[in-house]
């Protein structure tokens, strides 16, 4: 039996000991607990080796997706954030929808070729996209507003928090550029450039 071929034995064993699916750190921590000598005894500090143990990991689970669907025994569920097995079903016939994470795993010249330096850039990249969000959440949250909100409703809110807040109107002075960074952060967000008038001041009238 090959690694790959152990290593998708291993996982379908744990996956169907746990009903609910696992994270994949569970996941990785219930093969230690049985002693699996595919996974390392102590956890993985190294972001670069950490990287390779997740790419064999999430490539002998879309594997075993492949073999279980093929076999009709189970549909294998694959997240982010959930591993989970779920009864089998036969899926319509119809167009068969491109799986970019399954060509990606499945692909061992990106595990071959990926360095130490793509991994540092990954996660980079991956920090700067987890520090926007953040930025654009607390934006909406300071106008009272959640991530289903459209620009316009965002722009809507904006003028009336702006007008309600603003100096002329007995508002402060603090909340009203508080206010108007959180627009800029959304306007950033949302590809808009401000007008000339867009943006209140506590010297602008409030009749915009």
């Amino acid at each position: 039996m090959s690694e790959t071929q152990a290593l998708m034995t291993a996982l379908h064993q744990e996956l169907l000991r746990a009903k609910s699916g696992l994270s994949e750190y569970e996941l990785l921590q219930a093969l230690r607990r049985a002693g699996s000598p595919l996974v390392p005894p102590r956890p993985v500090t190294d972001n670069y080796e950490l990287f390779r143990l997740h790419f064999r990991v999430f490539n002998a689970l879309y594997r075993l997706r492949d073999q279980l669907r093929a076999e009709q025994r189970a549909e294998l569920i694959i997240s982010a954030l959930r591993i989970e097995l779920r009864p089998y079903l036969r899926a319509r016939a119809g167009l068969v929808v491109a799986d970019p994470l399954r060509a990606y795993y499945l692909d061992l010249t990106q595990l071959e070729t990926t360095t130490p330096e793509d991994v540092a850039d990954l996660l980079n990249h991956f920090w700067a996209l987890v520090n926007g969000e953040s930025e654009l959440l607390e934006a909406l949250r300071l106008l009272g507003l959640d991530r289903s909100a459209d620009y316009g409703q965002i722009r809507r809110r904006y003028r009336q928090l702006a007008s309600r807040h603003h100096p002329d109107h007995g508002g402060s002075t603090g909340r009203l550029q508080a206010i108007n960074a959180a627009m800029d952060t959304l306007r950033r967000h949302y590809g808009h450039q401000p007008t000339a008038d867009a943006r209140f001041s506590p010297k602008s009238a409030c009749t915009r």
